[in-house]
């Protein structure tokens, strides 16, 4: 029986490498609260918003089923650091370890928690990249400035509506989860948006390098399979 072997490019490799990284960071600044203006945020601001980049970018070039491969490559690695990071935060301290509570405000993530904050990734990831793959098909290959956009909001806010009220709910009033699920998702977007011009210009050199431009024509937009590549 002869396989048809499956292979990704350097640079996707690079760029998932990116995405993980993103994403763990973005569960370490989470554990600090920020001002923005005035606003209450979470320092995972800083950094989260550049995995929807990504996810746009191989989107863009890769095409839907990369990105799936990426969304579950995230993840896994996600949950792989969190895990470990549990089970260390567990383990009880050497008698002369003294910095047990920053060890536990950084790791000692609740699970009810952890479990919305990877149901929101997933939902948030994917709806993001079915928007950018069927506005693609749709527009032809123009306006990829309105689907990289309109993609962040609609994953965003899914992001959003699953993980306020499933991680805070009945922990803070319901108006000022409101407040801070409106907050998050227009500044993520605003970060989109100022993000633009450097997107534009890496999505073209990205096409141009790998020689590729795919469009999902005919593509299985199932979650489930990963490692479905052609």
């Amino acid at each position: 029986m002869t396989k048809t072997k499956q292979q990704v490019s350097v640079l996707f490799m690079l760029f998932s490498i990116l995405f993980c990284v993103c994403l763990i960071a973005a569960n370490i600044l989470e554990t600090k609260q920020i001002s923005v203006l005035g606003i209450s945020l979470t320092g995972g601001l800083i950094v989260f918003p550049i995995s929807y980049i990504i996810n746009d970018c191989v989107c863009e070039v890769w095409g839907f089923q990369k990105a799936r491969l990426l969304i579950w490559t995230g993840f896994s690695m996600n949950f792989f650091f969190v895990a470990v990071g549990a089970i260390c935060n567990w383990i009880p301290g050497a008698p002369y370890w003294t910095n047990q509570e920053g060890f536990d405000a950084i790791f000692g993530l609740a699970p009810r928690i952890a479990a919305a904050s990877f149901m929101a990734f997933i939902v948030g990831s994917f709806a993001n990249a079915y928007v950018m793959s069927k506005m693609k098909i749709h527009d032809g290959g123009k306006r990829f400035s309105l689907r990289a956009v309109v993609s962040t909001i609609v994953g965003e806010s899914c992001d959003s509506v699953i993980f306020f009220p499933l991680a805070l709910g009945g922990v803070i009033p319901s108006n000022e989860l409101l407040k801070l699920m409106i907050w998050q998702v227009i500044l993520k977007t605003l970060y989109e948006v100022i993000a633009l011009p450097i997107t534009i210009r890496v999505v073209k050199k990205l096409k141009e390098h790998e020689g590729e431009d795919v469009y999902d024509n005919g593509v299985n937009y199932s979650i489930w399979k990963i490692f479905s590549l052609n």
